[in-house]
């Protein structure tokens, strides 16, 4: 993906002077200050003001719509941003944390996202339902991010064997059943727990 959104240079003419090099870094600044923002804006009301969210990331107009040119793709590319935040975090965690105690912090990670970002997946919904509109961006960063941590855990011996990413987040399914209105942790907490109990029975290690 070009962060930047621009055309590719077609001629000389039409690429860019070594003095303008900088300003690929403030573009970059500006599209994940936008970002940012939106997912706060878009997590509090599923159809905030564009305009808002570009006053708020102190951005001109302009520069917000070279970068989302309609409520669809800053929806969509938030979605894709924070689910990659999520698979990132599996990383930052294994390099840190033993494998168990890794994927059972990420699985709390997981949660908080779910729960947090309802008003989000209400922006996600509003896009993707109405006719014509572009199909909601499936999930594979997660999903890879869980793969690598259980795959860490097998080789560990601290989970069963075979255990898939689809295995997974059919067995955590319920965290979508929760009501984040309420006093959602307990309860997520508890899930939880009860999966990773059924995750550790018959580990090799155990």
């Amino acid at each position: 993906m070009n962060p930047r959104g621009g055309r590719v240079p077609q001629s000389k003419k039409d690429t860019p002077l070594r003095k303008d090099a900088p300003l690929r870094s403030d573009a970059q600044r500006n599209r994940e200050r936008i970002l940012q923002v939106a997912t706060v804006e878009l997590t509090r009301c599923a159809d905030a003001p564009l305009s808002a969210i570009a006053k708020k990331a102190g951005v001109g107009q302009g520069t917000f719509y070279r970068n989302f040119p309609h409520r669809e793709a800053l929806v969509l590319e938030v979605y894709r941003y924070e689910m990659q935040q999520v698979a990132d975090a599996a990383t930052a965690l294994l390099d840190t944390r033993a494998p168990e105690a890794a994927l059972r912090e990420w699985m709390d990670r997981l949660a908080r996202f779910a729960m947090t970002k309802a008003g989000l997946a209400d922006a996600i919904r509003l896009v993707t339902s109405a006719p014509g509109g572009p199909a909601r961006p499936g999930p594979t960063p997660v999903l890879d991010a869980a793969g690598m941590l259980l795959r860490a855990n097998e080789e560990a011996g601290t989970i069963r064997s075979g255990v898939t990413p689809d295995d997974f987040f059919l067995a955590i399914a319920g965290l979508w059943q929760i009501d984040p209105r309420e006093d959602w942790q307990p309860r997520a907490t508890r899930l939880l727990d009860f999966v990773m109990d059924g995750l550790r029975a018959r580990a090799s290690g155990r």
